[in-house]
């Protein structure tokens, strides 16, 4: 049984993780510091869910408390950590900045740190497909440059890739980076598309199609999300012998560091995820088409070809398939 501490446990990402992580054996310990970002009952519900298996413990904490985190990397020993915990949410970058760099930069600091002095034998993190900012490259590669971020959220990604290169690079600490790709599923975010439309649409309420609904999304169903999260968290990287300094590769380094993409690579435009949500909520949307928001990038795409080389890893489950299950959830959870 391994000992593993899953930050964000009370978020989307992170508490899927976790359970996973619990039905297969694992120990885990779910650290979040319960904002109100969003509703709370349902971090809150999320929790409860997690607390039926004894592998379980909780410890709500604000990772960018240096003193609480310290001495919870003191008092418990982990093989490894899966640090999840963000403010996430472009549009909200705009509105409050100093939330991004307090949890996301120095927040991720101290996990480093504990890691670090703990000698935790592999950090796995969540970084964001936002990283690829202005690329209009596709599919987007983890050999792409991504200098280029369209919003401070996305700034602060990129940054806890450089971070955890520092310290694989200084403290040979294992590091794995994962980009995510517009995760949707069950117990997802309320400020994320499928759950704002779900909700809107069934209360008779108009919903906006930002670029006048030709955004496109490579939606990534959450099971496909976690599967990538604990096989790239079973395999530790090593420093890459191969690595050549005048014609770096930025996926890898000659430290133990790696950076993936974990999306599913069948970008789908809003459109087409409103008429599947018609078909299974049987409501008709009320749609309003609106300018692109400042941030926001037109399309993504995942090329996952590294990640599957690495792990195995292969999303399976289709757009059609995942929003029927969460219009199921959705539809039990809201009553």
């Amino acid at each position: 049984m391994a000992s593993i501490m899953v930050t964000g446990a009370a978020g989307f990402i992170g508490f899927h993780v976790a359970e996973r992580l619990l039905q297969r054996g694992d120990s885990v310990l779910g650290v979040d510091n319960l904002n109100e970002y969003y509703d709370p009952k349902l971090k809150a519900d999320r929790l409860e869910r997690l607390r039926g298996y004894e592998s379980f413990q909780f410890v709500k904490a604000d990772l960018a408390d240096r003193v609480a985190m310290e001495a919870l990397f003191e008092s418990r020993s982990f093989a490894r950590v899966v640090h999840l915990a963000a403010q996430a949410g472009v549009r909200y970058s705009l509105e409050n900045p100093h939330s991004y760099v307090h949890s996301n930069l120095v927040g991720t600091l101290h996990i480093l740190e504990g890691c670090r002095h703990t000698r935790v034998e592999h950090l796995v993190y969540a970084s964001s497909s936002s990283v690829y900012g202005t690329n209009a490259r596709q599919p987007f590669s983890e050999q792409h440059n991504v200098d280029h971020p369209m919003s401070l959220y996305a700034a602060t990604k990129k940054s806890t890739e450089l971070m955890a290169h520092a310290y694989s690079h200084l403290y040979d600490l294992p590091t794995t980076g994962l980009r995510f790709f517009t995760v949707y599923g069950p117990w997802g975010r309320p400020d994320m598309a499928l759950f704002l439309f779900a909700r809107a649409m069934l209360d008779g309420e108009p919903i906006q199609l930002f670029n006048f609904g030709k955004m496109r999304r490579d939606f990534t169903y959450v099971d496909d999300v976690v599967e990538g999260v604990v096989r790239a968290m079973d395999v530790i990287p090593q420093a890459d012998r191969s690595w050549d300094a005048q014609v770096p590769d930025p996926a890898s380094s000659a430290a133990p560091y790696r950076v993936y993409n974990v999306g599913n690579g069948n970008p789908v435009e809003l459109t087409e995820v409103v008429r599947l949500l018609e078909k299974e909520l049987g409501v008709k949307a009320r749609i309003q088409r609106v300018e692109i928001q400042p941030g926001d990038v037109p399309e993504t795409c995942a090329d996952v070809s590294t990640l599957e080389a690495a792990v195995g890893y292969r999303p399976s489950t289709g757009i059609q398939e995942g929003v029927r299950r969460f219009v199921e959830w959705y539809r039990a959870y809201r009553t």
